[in-house]
């Protein structure tokens, strides 16, 4: 848990850095959300060479937060979805996200992904990944996020 933490403070201080202070603030995600995540199996780490490099939530089934989306449709509103969240990563490595959105892929056939419209990084990720985005969501607080849908490429071929 402690590296877990600390892979999360150093995204906080990097967003904060490149002009995204307040998608995470100062304490997101809490350690009980963490540890809700490690107790419902949707906390995943991803390893090079025995060492942290990204965490991350993977969320098989629907998202309640996506049920309803504004100025824009998902790609696809049948499909059984998974959801990335809360990706962070350490730091020390080139191509984690692909990867971490490259191993969700594996497991579903549609990914969805929401991010801050200040974090710039992220929706450089999910558009440089193939996702499409589909138009505004609200996270529980009621603060908009744009939301990002990709097909996995069987899917995406199946037209």
């Amino acid at each position: 848990m402690a590296k877990i933490l600390e892979v999360y403070a150093r995204a906080r201080d990097f967003m904060a850095k490149n002009g995204n202070p307040t998608q995470w603030g100062d304490n997101y995600p809490t350690p009980e959300l963490l540890e809700e995540d490690i107790d419902t199996n949707r906390l995943f780490v991803y390893m090079i060479n025995g060492r942290m490099q990204a965490v991350f939530a993977f969320v098989l089934g629907e998202d309640p937060t996506y049920q309803t989306i504004e100025d824009g449709q998902w790609l696809n509103d049948t499909l059984p979805y998974g959801t990335l969240h809360r990706l962070a990563s350490a730091g020390e490595s080139k191509g984690v996200g692909k990867a971490v959105v490259e191993w969700c892929l594996e497991h579903c056939e549609s990914l969805r992904a929401d991010t801050h419209a200040d974090n710039k990084v992220m929706q450089h990720l999910l558009e440089s990944e193939g996702f499409t985005r589909c138009g505004i969501i609200h996270v529980a607080d009621g603060t908009p996020r744009i939301a990002y849908q990709r097909m996995s490429l069987t899917q995406s071929q199946l037209g």
